[in-house]
């Protein structure tokens, strides 16, 4: 039997480090936004006869009269060129001036262009998503866990399972914020939608854990609730680790074979699903019953 809850001190140091790091690195690099967020323009070029240098693409950017532009490889033959907003006519002047610069194809792989305001927009309206998520799981998992034993109040569960949660969130951001300062991936639309599939995912391995204590509690012949919450967790935990490595696979694959577009995306799901999983067996359940210990010595306490 895996000593999870009788060892939960050490989850909850390593768990803190995990988040404490996490936040001091958010807070000194920070989050790179992609054009999604900032407004902008994208454009992803292919070389068919060799990618030249970046300082090559840079000087051949100058030399257009662009300015406040990055540049940055993408594949193996590709370059992914961020610039303000662009017209129709900026495009194919930007496009035109590149091949004249270099010989052999080039083709014009991908255009996105977002204005200010809109990325405005789909900023605000990401953190609104995201915060409508953790609210609507705390209620979910009040509701069906409304007829738990008494030994349990529901709210707890609801509050618990959102607290492993901002621990993916937090820990997630915190590995982003490390592959933008030093590879420069941004976040986007598609980073908060893989968080919102994290958060689904993660809370499902939660509710198992929590609907098998809830179950256990019912037929246990003892009333000691630490005992019933490690023997739940390890009645669960080969259920998650065999979803959760299957799931790996798939995402691996996707991650190396996939389309340049994805690999970021795909990366944030795989920290969130190793994080979402460590997180349902050794953090939910050890709060779950850290919080139950506190309520019942301060009611020992009162009376």
């Amino acid at each position: 039997m895996i000593r999870v809850i009788q060892q939960r001190k050490i989850w909850f140091i390593f768990s803190s480090v995990l988040v404490g790091a996490s936040i001091v690195v958010v807070a000194i690099f920070g989050l790179k936004p992609g054009i999604d967020f900032t407004g902008g323009a994208l454009t992803e070029l292919g070389f068919e006869a060799g990618r030249p240098s970046l300082e090559e693409m840079q000087s051949a950017m100058e030399d257009l009269g662009f300015e406040g532009f990055t540049v940055q490889p993408a594949g193996e033959d590709d370059y992914i060129i961020r610039t303000k907003p662009l017209t129709e006519e900026e495009r194919l002047s930007l496009v035109q001036g590149i091949r004249g610069q270099f010989e052999g194809e080039i083709r014009e792989d991908r255009f996105e262009s977002i204005g200010p305001t809109i990325g405005k927009e789909l900023r605000e309206k990401s953190v609104y998503a995201i915060i409508t998520v953790l609210v609507a799981i705390v209620l979910y998992v009040a509701f069906a866990f409304r007829k738990v034993s008494g030994q349990l109040s529901s709210w707890k569960l609801g509050v618990t399972a959102i607290a492993a949660l901002v621990h993916d969130v937090v820990v997630t951001l915190g590995v982003f914020a490390l592959l933008g300062y030093f590879l420069n991936v941004e976040v986007d639309t598609l980073f908060v939608t893989a968080l919102l599939m994290v958060l689904g995912y993660s809370v499902n391995d939660t509710i198992v854990v929590f609907d098998k204590i809830r179950q256990n509690i019912v037929a246990a012949s003892t009333s000691n609730f630490e005992r019933v919450v490690e023997t739940s967790v390890n009645q669960t935990v080969v259920r998650s680790l065999n979803t959760s490595v299957t799931t790996l696979f798939v995402l691996l694959a996707l991650f190396f074979l996939g389309g340049e577009s994805l690999k970021w995306f795909v990366m944030a799901l795989i920290v969130g699903v190793v994080v979402g999983t460590y997180s349902s067996i050794f953090l939910a359940s050890p709060l779950l019953v850290a919080w139950q210990r506190m309520t019942h010595r301060n009611r020992g306490s009162n009376s």
